[in-house]
């Protein structure tokens, strides 16, 4: 399916309302939606919508262990059935175009549920299924799950020996080569791959398969060809291993995973590991019973979300959850607002938050960083092993403005851990540092999106914010983090958006940053980033970027408006002082036109991004905590 970005820029679908309010009038709105959406417990969570493949897997995985239920099965069916396009397909983000991999794991799911393969609905599936090419061309991951109920060959399948375990940190191809979320799912993989289960399903998937010859290799003196021919002599080796050494490392793999389930069950509370954990301990003989196979299970309940629907109540399952991040961006944006520092909702939340530090766990950041001292913050309610630059910078940031908390020693520690992670060229990661090499890009079995972390504007502009708020500029670290930011400019004047899409993302937490870290706002990096945001505003004053741009230049900068991607687009321009400009008040009109009643906004596109060109997420907060903070630096410098 071909899609091309659209001549002019597209404006929101969202309902355009009379203006019955001020900006501050509006604001304070907002701000009341906010608190009464905050948990008594003092944190902020919203539900992280990604695909169905979540819960396509999440009933395969059941299946595979024995425990899938009829409710459980006939509540994410429902789910599943309801994210269906007209044109049969299912894709990977709202409005997006129909992807083949997620379209092939929903049509297994279904017949799973008992749909039958006649049903108008599977059939347009199966017509865009072969269309595509089949599942000769879905993803590795897919057909791994394909080869778990022998509706795939394994041997057809990239070879990941487990003996990989083995290599030092140093030799190339090494677990901690990868980023945190792949390791943690090659490493149970590797076993379930050597062991090559099949558990036969009472129906198959022949009417998805198109005979479609396997892709040629490519020329033997590129990685790619190179790779590939090792995976031949890689299958050659799995079927005469050395014993011991082969038993040896899937010993050692199934420490390695024990060892890294989180306090919730979970494995980097992140349903990808989750589940190859929980299947490859199962596969090594660990009964349903066992305490991380009992916990690892039992903590999928946390992430379903159920909504009652007039067919029924659907079960969706989330991929993972944010309430550290959304908690953080929750305080600043009521502190952005106008909120006092000392007030009771911002004090509960910021107690919540300094119980949520890292502290006496040393995770696999410290294989690259030795002898730096435990701090910071993770992304999830459990997930010790893996706190991030990113959530620790913006937590810094709220707690460093709240009264009546003590919190100099956990902001400290968080500084210092964040500082320590910075990478060889001056810029962040989110988990690791120094995780830039590309060689396992390479390898067959990565065509599952991102699989390193190396550092990425937004993340960096996160930190060099943080530096410079907490007294940091002029530091080698905060000067450094400038430097990179400002040789990752884009040539359009924009920034790259790792983890928000897009460049509207990036440019909105560079800018800021920037000029917090002393750089002038009559810097010429900072007037060609106001001039492409004012191109790319769109007619109805906000910004919008389709996720499409991860992959077509076209579409960056350009789609649907939104009220998270409007915000970003008037942080970047009042950091710059053009709060007062017209770009920024059309900005402001947007927001105020488009509040609803209960003071919330409402946008359908995602505007998260997990893996660039495979993976996205729509965080139900985004359009609450960034136009309140938006709002409110805005009304800081104009007022009316």
């Amino acid at each position: 399916m071909t899609l091309t970005a659209p001549e002019s820029r597209t404006p929101s679908r969202t309902a355009t309302r009379t203006p019955t309010r001020t900006a501050r009038e509006t604001l304070d709105a907002a701000v009341g939606f906010l608190r009464s959406i905050q948990d008594e417990r003092g944190w902020w969570q919203g539900d992280l919508e990604t695909n169905v493949t979540m819960d396509a897997e999440d009933l395969l995985m059941r299946e595979f262990l024995g425990i899938r239920t009829a409710e459980e099965t006939a509540e994410a069916a429902r789910w599943i059935r309801s994210q269906q396009r007209a044109d049969g397909t299912w894709a990977t983000f709202a409005g997006g175009p129909g992807d083949l991999s997620t379209t092939i794991e929903a049509w297994v799911a279904l017949r799973l549920a008992g749909d039958p393969a006649d049903a108008p609905h599977l059939r347009r599936a199966e017509e865009f299924v072969r269309e595509e090419g089949g599942i000769e061309r879905s993803r590795v991951f897919t057909r791994i799950w394909l080869a778990l109920f022998g509706l795939w060959s394994w041997d057809d399948l990239p070879n990941m020996p487990p003996e990989l375990i083995f290599l030092p940190p140093w030799f190339p191809l090494n677990v901690y080569d990868w980023s945190c979320w792949a390791r943690q799912t090659v490493v149970p993989l590797t076993i379930v791959a050597t062991l090559k289960p099949v558990r036969p399903l009472p129906f198959g998937v022949d009417a998805l398969r198109t005979g479609t010859a396997p892709e040629p290799f490519a020329k033997p003196w590129t990685w790619a060809g190179a790779f590939q021919r090792l995976d031949v002599g890689l299958h050659a080796y799995a079927r005469k291993p050395v014993g011991p050494l082969r038993r040896l490392a899937m010993r050692r793999g199934a420490e390695w995973i024990l060892a890294r389930q989180e306090a919730d069950g979970s494995w980097g509370g992140i349903q990808p590991p989750w589940v190859y954990s929980l299947i490859a301990l199962h596969l090594l003989g660990y009964p349903l019973d066992h305490p991380a196979m009992k916990a690892g299970i039992a903590g999928f309940d946390r992430f379903l979300v159920r909504k009652e629907t007039p067919e029924g109540t659907t079960r969706m399952l989330e991929a993972c959850q944010s309430p550290v991040w959304d908690t953080c961006l929750a305080v600043t944006a009521l502190l952005d607002a106008g909120v006092p520092a000392d007030d009771p909702d911002v004090v509960r939340a910021a107690t919540w938050l300094l119980d949520e530090e890292v502290q006496g766990v040393r995770g696999d950041w410290a294989v690259r960083r030795p002898d730096l001292p435990v701090g910071g913050w993770a992304f999830e309610f459990d997930n010790d092993g893996y706190p991030d630059t990113d959530d620790t910078a913006e937590v810094v940031l709220a707690l460093r403005r709240v009264a009546g908390v003590p919190v100099e020693d956990a902001v400290a520690r968080g500084i210092a851990w964040t500082v320590g992670m910075q990478s060889a060229d001056g810029g962040w990661g989110a988990f690791d540092a120094d995780n830039t090499r590309e060689l396992v890009t390479k390898l067959p079995f990565c065509d599952f999106g991102a699989v390193i972390d190396p550092p990425s504007a937004d993340v960096t502009a996160h930190v060099v914010e943080m530096l410079a708020h907490s007294g940091l500029t002029g530091t080698e670290a905060c000067d450094r983090g400038v430097r990179w930011l400002l040789a990752h400019q884009e040539p359009d004047g924009s920034w790259f958006g790792r983890w928000g899409t897009n460049h509207v993302y990036g440019t909105g937490g560079v800018v800021p940053a920037l000029v917090a870290a002393g750089v002038s706002r009559h810097d010429p990096a900072i007037r060609r980033a106001v001039r492409w945001l004012a191109r790319m505003q769109n007619p109805d004053g906000g910004w919008g970027e389709d996720i499409r741009s991860y992959e077509d230049p076209a579409w960056r900068g350009r789609g649907e408006s939104t009220a998270s991607q409007t915000a970003w687009g008037l942080l970047a321009l009042v950091a710059a002082g053009e709060a007062d400009s017209p770009q920024a008040r059309r900005a402001v009109r947007f927001l105020m036109d488009t509040q609803l009643p209960d003071g919330s906004w409402e946008e359908e596109p995602y505007t998260g991004t997990g893996f660039p060109g495979a993976f996205y997420i729509r965080y139900r907060l985004y359009r609450m905590t960034f136009p309140v903070s938006a709002l409110g630096r805005w009304v800081q410098e104009v007022g009316e």
